[in-house]
């Protein structure tokens, strides 16, 4: 695996809490970087971040929904006064509602778009304005499902917004590229691989 070196670094990940984001959230602390973990609940990214300041970490858990606007200039606003910088962005929050497209509310069919694709977007957004002025270039990684994940029953809402969120990505990098931000979009092949990606990406990053 990578030793890439991130001290100095401050990177946020949402859906932290479990699963791929903390596992990578995990890694990124060790590699020396300070670690936003966000959430919506403090329940499970309390527990990381309180792991990775026993094993002689930085970080700091920010608990907001990712879908709402408000909430999310919050956490950079406070991740930049609190740390003095944003220069890696990991998007991973998402849901994935089990219901057909026959029975499934309308509610449940905006939640999915608004935290899966909206939530990336704002996030992208704003993390972008930062590291637009920023005086180091800017890393954004997407992850996004892998192309041979197993396709399941009564995913409609969560298919159809990956697949946005890959168009989404694709976009936002020819956006920001002008302004020194690299987005990359990281197939989710398993924690491990993802990890190992990501960590590889970084390193180039580094050089």
């Amino acid at each position: 695996m990578s030793e890439v070196d991130l001290h100095g670094k401050v990177v946020l990940v949402t859906g932290a809490g479990k699963g791929v984001g903390r596992a990578l959230a995990e890694s990124l602390a060790a590699c020396g970087a300070v670690v936003a973990a966000n959430d919506i609940s403090p329940v499970n990214v309390e527990e990381v971040v309180a792991g990775i300041t026993a094993r002689g970490g930085k970080a700091k858990a920010y608990i907001e929904d990712v879908a709402k606007k408000v909430a999310v200039q919050a956490v950079i606003k406070n991740i930049e006064d609190e740390w003095g910088s944003l220069d890696m962005l990991i998007i991973h929050a998402a849901v994935e509602p089990h219901m057909s497209l026959l029975t499934m509310d309308e509610w449940d069919w905006h939640r999915t778009l608004d935290v899966n694709l909206t939530g990336a977007f704002l996030m992208m957004q704003s993390a972008g304005r930062v590291m637009s002025m920023g005086k180091t270039r800017g890393v954004i990684i997407v992850i996004v499902p892998g192309a041979n994940q197993e396709v399941r029953k009564e995913t409609g809402a969560y298919e159809s917004s990956m697949e946005g969120l890959r168009a989404l990505s694709r976009s936002a990098g020819r956006e920001l590229s002008e302004f020194g931000v690299r987005v990359y979009a990281v197939e989710n092949e398993g924690t491990e691989k993802v990890v190992e990606k990501v960590l590889s990406l970084l390193e180039k990053e580094e050089k």
